[in-house]
């Protein structure tokens, strides 16, 4: 039996994070430049949302670029720039068509106009699509979100527009880029590291962890449902006893 057939439909994660690593590794182990590994990177990506798409799940967040990625040799960071926008643009029909609406956090300052102009058409083309909300994280990092969180929040304060017992983690979460968006149940991290590297600190709090060996350019449907499978062997308790859950 498939990891595909064995899932249980009624117990889909709503929302599934993953941290895309391996990229350099595969084209490395292939005597390839680490370009190449991106590129392949792009194939796992659409066979990636396809899957999650088709299954039902409503929220699938990509790790595609991290504000710490900017320290990375130039000449990479402006292929990567050029990969992502041009992916971006030229997925926006396939998103279309299989009603995936696109949305971006991040600090998108940072990107180059082309790349924030071809984010924004897809954006716009693709928001009226209510299946899977394919959520880009580009020039993200959750220590960057939380910091402008803060210091919305402090305006607001310093100016008398809040009073700061108002604040709790609701009010905290709707400062946040991720506000209208639920927190994962499934975080998925590729290639054998395991840390969460700076990736929705806050909203993985109760999230479940799973890493693979699996290197992103080889993560395919199968491997999708394979991380499914084992979030749904799990018991969530929220901090609450298994008595309690049963309940």
């Amino acid at each position: 039996m498939t990891y595909k057939e064995q899932i249980i439909k009624e117990r889909l994660p709503r929302h599934i994070a993953v941290i895309m690593d391996g990229n350099g590794r595969w084209a490395k182990a292939r005597g390839q430049e680490r370009f190449m590994g991106h590129s392949q990177g792009v194939v796992a990506v659409d066979k990636v949302t396809m899957a999650a798409s088709s299954l039902g799940v409503e929220y699938l967040t990509l790790y595609a670029f991290s504000t710490e990625n900017w320290n990375r040799p130039k000449a990479e960071v402006d292929l990567l720039m050029d990969l992502i926008s041009e992916t971006i643009k030229k997925y926006i029909d396939k998103a279309s068509k299989n009603n995936v609406r696109i949305l971006v956090i991040g600090d998108l300052a940072r990107l180059t106009d082309k790349a924030r102009s071809n984010l924004s058409e897809a954006m716009r083309l693709t928001e009226q699509n209510d299946g899977l909300k394919l959520v880009i994280a580009l020039s993200y990092s959750s220590r960057w979100e939380i910091i402008n969180a803060v210091k919305a929040i402090a305006e607001k304060a310093k100016v008398g527009e809040l009073d700061p017992s108002q604040i709790d983690e609701q009010l905290f979460s709707n400062y946040l880029t991720t506000a209208n968006i639920p927190d994962p149940d499934l975080m998925i991290r590729t290639s054998g590291e395991y840390r969460i590297s700076n990736f929705l600190m806050w909203q993985l709090s109760y999230s479940e962890l799973y890493f693979t060996d699996t290197l992103w350019p080889d993560f395919d449907e199968e491997e999708l449902c394979k991380a499914i499978v084992d979030y749904q062997r799990r018991e969530r308790r929220f901090g609450k006893t298994s008595e309690q859950m049963s309940k």
